[in-house]
């Protein structure tokens, strides 16, 4: 439990660096709106594409941690959406629906892929970013249609939700870092030091923005879709998640890494998606602030369970 928590403690600290520069040095939103656009499209990017080329896939349990989370993640998705009636006469509306539904069924990349590295270093890394493969076009999927389903005031087509995957850079720099992988496509030095030099600045840089993007005024009067999301996420996905890896026969690191990418906080970028499609952001803001302090109590119990 130790060593959890001394891997977990660098990445709280900068997320509270992060709160304390949005209010202190860095006031502007449109500053930390720039960090967040040059993280999201072009470091962390480079960070997967590179962690995924240079991985050897060959030792680790690919099918396995890929297979535990992509399940794990479906089955919270359709639990949701099974409880949608109940949740609806208990007051929360499509809008709120729709952010517990993120709140329950996203993670934060940037908090897993650290955690990952720092715990298990470079297999760690490349095992989070095979997991980051398996979930995030499923949960882009079942996040933008709820969202057309149960919140946009204008119905999204078919096409429009393509078109919302297409433009991900995270599912293109998995493809992209999975095919020169699998093709052992050789590439020069110089790509390696720039993306090397610009990728290993994106975690930090994510989780200070992460800490930026939380709102702490909602933390003293949490409602009940906000307590709802926080329990979905933070308990029940990673109960379904490991579950499902002992299931496929994961142990050790494997079964950690299953932990660490289910039991984190939903993702920030889950907040934007709310505001462009119609959704309670508000309630969205609350989840993902509430789950970020309550995550450093549950997640070092569930890795400590799975390691």
């Amino acid at each position: 439990m130790a060593v959890v928590i001394a891997a977990l403690l660098p990445v709280f600290i900068l997320i509270v660096l992060g709160i304390v520069l949005k209010r202190s040095l860095m006031r502007l939103d449109t500053q930390w709106h720039g960090l967040e656009q040059l993280t999201y499209f072009v470091l962390f990017p480079l960070l997967l594409i590179q962690t995924l080329v240079k991985a050897d896939l060959s030792k680790v349990p690919v099918a396995g941690v890929g297979g535990a989370l992509l399940l794990s993640a479906l089955a919270m998705s359709l639990l949701c959406l099974a409880l949608r009636p109940a949740l609806s006469r208990l007051g929360i509306d499509g809008p709120a629906f729709t952010s517990i539904f993120q709140g329950a069924t996203r993670w934060q990349t940037f908090v897993a892929l650290s955690i990952a590295a720092n715990l298990f270093g470079d297999v760690g890394l490349a095992l989070a970013s095979v997991a980051m493969v398996a979930i995030i076009p499923l949960v882009n999927v079942f996040s933008v249609s709820v969202l057309a389903r149960y919140a946009s005031p204008e119905k999204q087509s078919g096409r429009a939700i393509v078109i919302t995957l297409v433009r991900n850079p995270l599912i293109w720099a998995c493809i992209i870092g999975l095919s020169v992988n699998v093709t052992h496509l050789p590439l020069p030095r110089l790509w390696h030091e720039v993306a090397d030099a610009l990728g290993s600045s994106s975690l930090a840089i994510g989780l200070l923005v992460t800490g930026a993007g939380l709102h702490l005024e909602g933390l003293f009067r949490p409602s009940l879709g906000a307590a709802v999301g926080v329990v979905f996420k933070l308990l029940l996905m990673p109960a379904l998640a490991m579950g499902l890896g002992l299931w496929f026969g994961l142990s050790g690191n494997s079964l950690a890494i299953v932990a660490i990418c289910s039991s984190v906080p939903t993702s920030s970028s889950a907040y934007v998606l709310a505001r462009q499609m119609g959704g309670d952001a508000p309630l969205l803001a609350q989840i993902i602030t509430l789950q970020t302090i309550f995550a450093a109590i549950t997640m070092p119990v569930a890795i400590a369970l799975a390691a």
